[in-house]
């Protein structure tokens, strides 16, 4: 993939404009005349070069990824996956932009391995699937919420980020709540 550097001394004249008390002027005074040489230089090294793999925005994208035991399911899917499941699911709500999300992703991921035979675990994107963040009133991010035989497990909503620990103890104690061994 291509990679677009940005250099301060590529851009171009910053205008400059000065006020006193009797007068004001604008001007233009280009940027890399300012600096000393040494200045110049340590702008123009790689450490303070500015790298996007997007060409179209200057913002980075962020992702939570999805590893193979849990699964990213849209609002089309929510009926056949959780509503009509057979077994227990753990919905997590999440979102690209949310850092508590990417915090909680591994840990997700190696909650889902462990459990992998007594539950299924499935990741909903907050932004792309608004009928159910409405529906199920997601109000924070990740939010978990434990569904048995179609229905919203009472007690089960959690909101925020948690370690492994803590969430592992979550969802013992859910499963044994509902009598899931």
């Amino acid at each position: 993939m291509d990679t677009v550097t940005l250099s301060l001394l590529s851009l171009p004249p910053v205008p400059v404009r000065t006020v006193s008390a009797s007068a004001s002027t604008s001007s233009s005074v280009p940027l890399t005349h300012s600096y000393s040489c040494s200045a110049r230089q340590r702008l123009s090294s790689h450490r303070t070069r500015l790298s996007f793999r997007n060409h179209s925005s200057a913002v980075p994208k962020l992702t939570v990824t999805c590893g193979a035991a849990v699964t990213e399911i849209n609002e089309t899917q929510f009926k056949d996956t959780v509503l009509k499941a057979n077994r227990p699911v753990l919905v997590e709500f999440v979102a690209t932009w949310c850092g508590p999300c990417r915090l909680i992703s591994s840990a997700m991921e190696s909650l889902a391995k462990e459990y992998e035979d007594r539950l299924t675990v499935v990741k909903i994107d907050h932004d792309a699937n608004p009928q159910l963040i409405e529906e199920y009133k997601v109000y924070g991010l990740p939010t978990l919420i434990l569904f048995k035989n179609g229905q919203e497990v009472p007690e089960s909503r959690r909101e925020g980020a948690i370690t492994k620990l803590k969430l592992k103890e979550y969802v013992d104690a859910l499963l044994e709540s509902i009598s899931v061994s």
